[in-house]
């Protein structure tokens, strides 16, 4: 694969980082407005499901894949169980809505985050991608352990109140589902060669997901207290994540599990940060151990890439090396039998 191919489809990761920081104030203000975060998620997930299944029959790669899929699962290239990547994204918009409004963007992120470098090198180290398996480095690991330690720090100022360190917790537990859901779409987009099939999938099953815990919800808890907002922007989260979604199926591929992750977890960090700076909310001003938070998280991602370049340009010469002493050696055992032949002749 050429640098440059790999280069935009992390700048592609990136762009695609900035818009999930966006989704996530989006849908965090949904939340509160409706006073549900699942209902949230819901109306989010919905509308995106609006636009793929549109896009799905309407468009001659989206009619091709959703055939590629059919077949793709009666021949068994394809299992049910690597369709339900939507579960883990119903999940991730679900704690959007349920704790940015009282966690903010930039904690919310940096939590996202830490669960994300952790299940990346698992989810990498076992396969799961369209990539195979990658290798668990020391930077790697050493990048996940400093995303924990950046949660601890962002949230540092909160460690006096439970209530908020329990809501820390649902973005993490979030962030182990994402790479996991990367990895999985990917691995449908392989197979029906079309990035909307690879969404639309994700969309229905994490529509369906969040369907059945609403209608749960609705029996136990009844109606959402609060109602639907007059203004259009809120209802932006779902096209985004669609955006998202498409983005991550697509390019997963080029640059395996790992790599994706650390430029949008880049994209995220650096878009949190200023939306919570440039546009805060009464209650999620950004602290100064909010800002060292995403900084420090900022650095490990640096660690894990360099590292993992590092680590691979380190085997290939290593590979060289071998294969070189190999002909070399096979070289000095041609030359010593020639000379013995030579010398029986004479």
């Amino acid at each position: 694969m050429s640098a440059g191919r790999r280069a935009g489809a992390v700048a592609l990761g990136a762009v695609a980082g900035v818009a999930v920081a966006v989704q996530s104030r989006i849908n965090g203000e949904l939340g509160v407005r409706l006073d549900d975060g699942i209902a949230a998620a819901l109306v989010s997930f919905g509308l995106g499901l609006v636009v793929l299944v549109v896009l799905g029959f309407a468009t001659a790669n989206g009619r091709r894949g959703l055939s590629a899929l059919r077949a793709a699962l009666g021949t068994g290239r394809l299992r049910v169980w690597q369709c339900l990547g939507g579960v883990c994204g119903a999940f991730l918009v679900f704690t959007q809505g349920a704790t940015v409004g009282a966690l903010g963007v930039a904690v919310f992120t940096v939590a996202v985050v830490a669960g994300q470098s952790g299940s990346s090198l698992a989810v990498d180290r076992a396969g799961v991608g369209p990539s195979g398996r990658q290798p668990v480095t020391l930077p790697r690991l050493a990048g996940a352990v400093l995303t924990v330690a950046a949660v601890l720090l962002a949230v540092g100022d909160r460690l006096a109140e439970p209530a908020a360190l329990g809501l820390a917790l649902l973005p993490l537990l979030a962030g182990f589902g994402v790479a996991w859901q990367q990895a999985v779409n990917g691995r449908v987009r392989e197979a029906t060669g079309s990035t909307v099939t690879a969404t639309l999938v994700n969309f229905v099953v994490g529509t369906a997901a969040l369907s059945a815990v609403f209608a749960v919800s609705l029996v136990v808890r009844g109606v959402p207290a609060g109602g639907l907002p007059a203004e259009p922007w809120l209802y932006l989260g779902g096209p985004i994540g669609v955006t998202f979604i498409a983005v991550a199926a697509a390019v997963v591929r080029f640059t395996g599990v790992l790599l994706l992750g650390l430029a949008t977890v880049a994209g995220q960090i650096v878009g949190a940060v200023l939306l919570d700076v440039l546009l805060p909310s009464a209650d999620t001003r950004p602290t100064a151990s909010t800002v060292l938070g995403a900084a420090l998280t900022l650095v490990a991602v640096v660690i894990a890439a360099l590292g993992g370049r590092i680590g691979a340009t380190a085997r290939a010469r290593r590979r060289g090396d071998t294969e070189v002493r190999a002909s070399s050696s096979g070289t000095r055992s041609g030359t010593a039998r020639r000379g013995r032949s030579g010398g029986a002749g004479r």
